[in-house]
């Protein structure tokens, strides 16, 4: 039997000590340090045994890759995230809060992967067969390749790969699961960390592809150790508002693609339903137009996304008045309405300010800055903003307006949104505009641009 070793384990960090202690050194949380026990022979004679492999280095330029390097999912806003599809033999990691509808992704994914002839093994370690089975029944999905395992002890789960041979595995979730090789409790950061180890080694060795859900803290971090990140091939987190039944699926970590891409999701009864044109959520075209709304190109990753800003200013009744905001950073509009008065003469000393985005997405780039500041003035000054015009572009504390990245594809967005006319930054290249059937007015200034709004 091998020599039991005792330590005590930050839970927020993954911290050890040799002793307890009531706040963490690292990351300076209180009471969170748990006692683990565990032994140093077992996980190293488990680990020989199963992940020993006979392969042996070969050069670069003699290592093929085949036509099935990747699997597409059928879901063409996983697609985009994920690259093109699911890397064959690698480990992904999908986050998100809890009731977000993670479950439900990846079981929408097995079923247009069974579909394709793949063969899936889904292992719950939070619900039932049952229960599974009813979520698949009310998504409409029958397959005769998708095994449904309930266990949460990795050691069995290994043993049904044996036996089955899946090309996908799913483990929901990675805090649930445990490992015999640590007597620590599930969720905790030793057996999270070994419990990832352990997939990971099965997916090389076997050319497995796993997907492992994962939760989040309320702070939005992924829980568990920061080298969980580290270990797997791709981090996916998935967001929501839960007032609101659209997701966005964004990459953090893509050691196959690009991070850059985002997918939209709908949230219906029969599952979630890919968004391929963003006004449909974030813009109501029969929506009449009013003084304080104007219409933005925010990027989501590399995605183009119009949405409107919606912008209320009244005389306040207290010495020092109010700056709500929501969707946009406080300090950036603070920022803004400072710019207004130094550079544009206008005074908000008296004037409650309220900034809202439509629709509860957050918008945290400074092509927006434009936007913001046109709103703010147009219901201050209980002036129109013609509802055909999108306005895209920063501003400089001397309100200079500065140029934003990817224009062209926001301008193409715009004009197949209907949209006439686009108030953007003076560009160097003229003949970026030339191909567009878009009408472009071009301000160096904040004054400018206001001008050419009909202030």
């Amino acid at each position: 039997m091998g020599k039991v070793k005792s330590k005590f384990v930050c839970q927020q960090c993954g911290y050890e000590s040799i002793r307890y202690i009531g706040k963490c050194p690292n990351c300076s949380a209180w009471g969170s340090f748990v006692e683990e026990v565990e032994t140093d022979i077992t996980p190293k004679t488990e680990h020989a045994e199963i992940f020993q492999n006979d392969t042996k280095p070969a050069l670069i330029k003699d290592i093929e890759v085949n036509d099935e390097f990747r699997t597409s999912t059928k879901i063409s806003e996983f697609d985009r995230v994920l690259g093109g599809g699911f890397v064959q033999g690698s480990l992904v990691l999908l986050a998100g809060d809890p009731g977000i509808g993670k479950s439900t992704l990846v079981l929408q994914t097995s079923g247009k992967l069974c579909e394709q002839g793949k063969r899936v093994l889904y292992a719950s370690a939070e619900e039932s067969a049952s229960q599974i089975k009813s979520r698949a029944e009310r998504l409409n999905i029958k397959n005769e390749s998708l095994y449904v395992y309930s266990q949460t002890n990795i050691e069995c789960i290994k043993a049904q790969i044996n036996e089955l041979r899946p090309d996908f595995l799913i483990i929901d979730s990675v805090q649930a699961v445990f490992t015999n090789t640590i007597t620590s409790s599930a969720g905790s950061i030793s057996q999270i960390r070994e419990c990832c180890n352990i997939l990971m080694h099965l997916a090389k060795c076997e050319n497995i592809t796993v997907i492992v859900i994962g939760h989040v803290t309320k702070e939005g971090n992924i829980a568990g150790p920061k080298m969980l990140e580290h270990m797997v091939d791709v981090v996916i987190q998935f967001e929501g508002d839960k007032y609101k039944s659209y997701r966005i699926l964004r990459a953090i970590k893509n050691r196959f693609g690009t991070t850059s891409e985002v997918g939209l999701f709908d949230m219906k009864d029969t599952g979630l339903v890919e968004i391929t044109n963003s006004g449909d959520i974030f813009l109501d075209i029969n929506h009449e137009n009013s003084t304080g709304s104007v219409v933005i190109v925010a990027n989501e990753g590399t995605r183009p996304i119009l949405v409107e800003i919606q912008a209320l200013v009244g005389s306040t009744s207290y010495p020092a008045p109010r700056r709500v905001t929501n969707g946009v950073d406080t300090n950036r509009v603070l920022q803004i309405l400072a710019v207004l008065e130094k550079r544009v003469g206008l005074n908000f000393s008296k004037q409650d300010v309220y900034v809202n985005v439509i629709g509860g997405i957050d918008i945290k780039e400074p092509a927006a800055d434009l936007g913001v500041a046109v709103a703010i003035v147009s219901c201050f000054k209980d002036k129109l903003v013609d509802n055909k015009t999108v306005i895209i572009g920063e501003i400089g504390l001397s309100g200079e307006i500065r140029s934003v990245n990817n224009i062209e594809k926001r301008l193409i967005e715009a004009r197949k949104l209907g949209f006439k006319t686009a108030i953007i930054p003076k560009l160097n290249d003229k003949k970026l505009l030339e191909n567009l059937s878009i009408k472009c007015i071009e301000a160096s200034k904040i004054t400018e641009a206001l001008k050419d709004c009909c202030f």
